[in-house]
């Protein structure tokens, strides 16, 4: 399946096909949708993938970065406390609530694959959070449950990260631990959605350094994508290129005793069945 990816060479912003050795540039040739928001807006990831074949690598590793695969999205929405063992930390065993716990991220709190993630020095409690995001490809409200994987574009990975002391400063929200500038990452590219098997079940880790910290399987999210989209939808409008961040496993560094936030040098890698491997490291601002 062709991956699709935002990437900047030489000071100038491209999308275009991961190929081995290096990524095939297709943006040139699209000039109507600029970025990979348009291209979902248009439902043409598969003209992508269709315009990617047998075309040369025109940048080859190395002379590239990884930008975050849609660079402007209307809607981060993030869901948390998704996976039984974290409803368990934060709850203390009790039964899990009716609905999703919601927060908003900016694009601006998130860098591309291979890019650090940046430790402020207001504090240094930087953690990490492995995830699974969902593209929204089609406009919907009050979207049936039956019909949420008819709103999904593609998928890609995330690090969701958090400054944990950050997200305890107010009474009752997460928002500015949530939202430093390049705290987190997402990608390092699209891959387009054409089966439930790519999310019903499917296993989630994160590693850092080598050592494994998070896993475990999307059947086991309290609140399912399907739930999720329909949930969302029923207050917001979602369009194409929102992006849904469907929630974390247990074992995240401040879970810990003592935590173990990141370091200046970690590497933390965020992987899922089918969909990649996500890699960053870590550097103070």
């Amino acid at each position: 399946m062709t991956r699709i990816a935002s990437y900047v060479s030489g000071g100038q912003a491209f999308y275009g096909a991961v190929a081995e050795g290096g990524m095939i540039a297709l943006s040139p040739a699209f000039h109507q949708w600029p970025t990979l928001r348009e291209v979902i807006e248009a439902g043409a990831l598969y003209d992508l993938a269709v315009a990617a074949r047998d075309k040369p690598v025109s940048h080859p590793d190395g002379s590239f970065d990884y930008t975050i695969p849609i660079p402007v999205p209307e809607k981060i929405i993030c869901v948390g406390v998704n996976f039984p063992d974290r409803n368990a930390e934060y709850r203390d065993g009790q039964d899990a609530p009716p609905n999703p716990s919601l927060f908003i991220r900016f694009p601006r709190s998130f860098t591309g694959h291979g890019q650090p993630l940046i430790r402020p020095p207001e504090t240094p409690q930087l953690d990490y959070e492995g995830e699974i995001a969902v593209v929204i490809g089609k406009l919907g409200r009050r979207i049936s449950e039956d019909a949420a994987h008819d709103h999904i574009a593609a998928v890609t990975l995330c690090n969701e990260g958090t400054l944990r002391d950050w997200v305890r400063h107010a009474k009752f929200n997460v928002t500015q631990g949530k939202n430093w500038d390049r705290s987190g990452a997402m990608g390092p590219y699209l891959v387009p959605f054409t089966a439930a098997a790519q999310l019903d079940d499917i296993r989630l880790t994160t590693t850092v350094n080598g050592e494994l910290r998070q896993d475990d399987r999307t059947s086991r999210m309290i609140f399912p994508i399907r739930r999720q989209i329909a949930y969302i939808s029923t207050f917001t409008t979602l369009v194409p290129g929102d992006i849904i961040v469907t929630g974390t496993p247990t074992g995240a560094g401040a879970r810990f005793d003592p935590p173990r936030f990141l370091q200046p040098g970690d590497e933390i890698v965020v992987e899922a069945e089918g969909i990649g491997q996500l890699v960053n490291t870590v550097a103070d601002e």
